[in-house]
């Protein structure tokens, strides 16, 4: 199946006195690029992401995010006690200090004092993160699975879209060279035409000179070949798309020789109705070069 490299997913669930929420979101790119965000107090649980993510997901940069209820909460803040009396022993050596230098300073509050930073300590309820983690990876499994069912979905109708595209590049190509052959007596007399300036100048022009020249009228005339390569990017561009696995790449870089023959057709034209032509060309390809960079 053809996989987009857009794609979103959200499983939640709960356990262990928690709630949880997997989140993945998922655009174009070169390669594989993961940007998790994760509790780091879960040891252990970036490299597994990692490598199930890996197993799954070829190319796109692909952002997971994972949130935690009740992480930090879920024990009541405590005195601590110890750094109290070592803020209260600072506190009255500072003022037994500025006493003595006759400054007086203000009086401070509770609260001022509970906001000193390590007076409360936050408690955190013991827990088993080894099962954590196989809960939360659980729950990452089933979330993958949708990004990756979602990515599917949206890369079969982008195939659509591509074999679409490539029909209208086909029938282009047919009248290209249908175009080619009505105007094949038009270019005979240009042929004729140039050979008749080149022959007016013949004498003591170098022989070999003289067929160069013919040569290169020939060839800057002729487009056979750059038809024939288009229709074998079409052929190679529809294999492509049957294929298993990831393609993109290939794609992008057909797509690059599809826009190369197409340049050269317009500028080998010779006719206002071939460069029609090649201009419609040039713009379904650069269309359907558009939706291949979401190609995994």
């Amino acid at each position: 199946m053809r996989q987009s490299m857009t794609g979103f997913a959200s499983r939640s669930a709960d356990g262990e006195g928690l709630r949880w929420t997997w989140e993945l979101r998922g655009v174009n790119g070169k390669g594989l690029d993961l940007r998790l965000r994760l509790p780091d107090w879960i040891e252990g649980l970036e490299p597994l992401v990692r490598t199930a993510a890996g197993k799954r997901l070829a190319r796109g940069n692909v952002q997971v995010s994972l949130r935690i209820a009740g992480a930090e909460d879920d024990a009541a803040a405590d005195l601590d006690e110890a750094a109290l009396g070592r803020v209260l022993d600072a506190m009255a050596r500072i003022e037994a200090a500025a006493g003595r230098r006759g400054l007086a300073l203000e009086p401070s509050s509770a609260a001022e004092i509970v906001a000193l930073r390590g007076v409360m300590a936050a408690g955190r309820t013991e827990r088993d993160i080894a099962a954590l983690r196989n809960a939360l990876m659980e729950t990452f499994d089933a979330a993958l699975a949708d990004f990756v069912a979602m990515r599917g979905t949206e890369g079969a109708a982008l195939a659509e879209v591509l074999a679409g595209q490539l029909s209208e590049i086909e029938t282009l190509v047919a009248e290209a060279a249908r175009v080619v052959e009505t105007r094949r007596d038009e270019q005979a007399d240009r042929m004729r035409a140039a050979l008749a300036r080149v022959m007016e100048n013949v004498d003591g022009a170098d022989e070999g000179r003289i067929a160069q020249e013919l040569a290169l009228i020939a060839v800057k005339s002729d487009v056979t070949e750059e038809l024939d390569r288009l229709g074998a990017h079409v052929t190679a561009a529809h294999a492509l798309l049957a294929e298993p696995g990831p393609v993109g790449r290939k794609l992008d870089f057909l797509m690059q020789e599809f826009n190369r023959e197409a340049n050269t057709l317009c500028s080998k034209s010779g006719s206002s109705a071939l460069t029609q032509v090649g201009l419609a060309l040039k713009t379904v390809i650069d269309q359907m070069r558009e939706q291949v960079q979401n190609v995994e």
